[in-house]
């Protein structure tokens, strides 16, 4: 498949509204799950875009940029991830061995940006000083075009000047490394979920893990009957932390 200027240019429109939503905050259309499918749109292939960003999500759903922290970087990923994966037909696992190497390259470059822009928080110092509030906001406008379209640039130009060639280049790449790759994005998903894990499991989560575990692996129950449980479980526990509130309140009402 080839991709068209304008298919090009509105990726790399999406890319510079996701990259200014990552760190605003204001949606979240940064996340894979969502620019996935919209990817799919664009490239006439919503299925494959659906495919790719729903996978991608499972790998980067407990990564968040925090200040200089920047993780791998979610929506250059999913971008290309999905557009190789469209135009080229291999399947979700290997776009994420794809997606990946862009990510880290993206997160490198995002920190040295940050980075070259940081001498101006000094200059937005002394403007707060002078109460210079006009200036404070020019300064966050250009730092924001100049993030956006840093994103811009990172999602157009792999996308127009190599989705030409990313046909031919699967073709040459070795059976192995293809099947490598799609082992490698199989085992991203199982890494995401315990870097989450590693964020928000306490010991009084664990029995819950252990009946999830249960439910999936030896009864065989569907994800959605088992997110159906764990929800109960979540009202119940909700209930009770509650009652106790609740029974005072009407025995003051009985005057007991």
């Amino acid at each position: 498949m080839e991709i068209g200027i304008i298919q090009a240019l509105m990726l790399g429109l999406l890319a510079f509204i996701a990259g200014l939503d990552l760190f605003n905050g204001l949606t979240h259309m940064h996340r894979p799950v969502v620019l996935g499918p919209l990817v799919g749109l664009i490239l006439g292939d919503l299925q494959t875009g659906i495919l790719v960003g729903g996978t991608l999500e499972l790998v980067w759903m407990g990564l968040a940029p925090l200040a200089g922290a920047q993780p791998p970087n979610v929506i250059i990923g999913t971008i290309v991830g999905a557009t190789f994966a469209i135009t080229t037909g291999v399947s979700a696992e290997v776009a994420v061995g794809i997606a990946v190497p862009f990510a880290v390259a993206v997160q490198m470059g995002i920190t040295l940006l940050f980075s070259a822009m940081s001498p101006m928080m000094s200059k937005c110092d002394v403007m707060a000083a002078e109460g210079n509030t006009r200036g404070i906001e020019l300064v966050n406008y250009f730092a924001l075009s100049v993030l956006g379209t840093f994103y811009f640039l990172c999602a157009f130009l792999p996308i127009y000047f190599g989705a030409e060639h990313a046909g031919a280049f699967v073709e040459a790449l070795p059976k192995n490394l293809i099947d490598g790759l799609g082992v490698a994005g199989g085992i991203m998903p199982a890494v995401g979920f315990a870097i989450l894990m590693k964020i928000m499991m306490k010991n009084i989560y664990i029995p819950y893990f252990i009946l999830g575990f249960v439910a999936a692996a030896w009864l065989e129950l569907p994800i959605l009957a088992i997110a159906c449980a764990a929800l109960a479980m979540a009202l119940i526990d909700f209930m009770k932390k509650n009652e106790p509130a609740t029974v005072k309140k009407e025995e003051i009402e009985d005057g007991i």
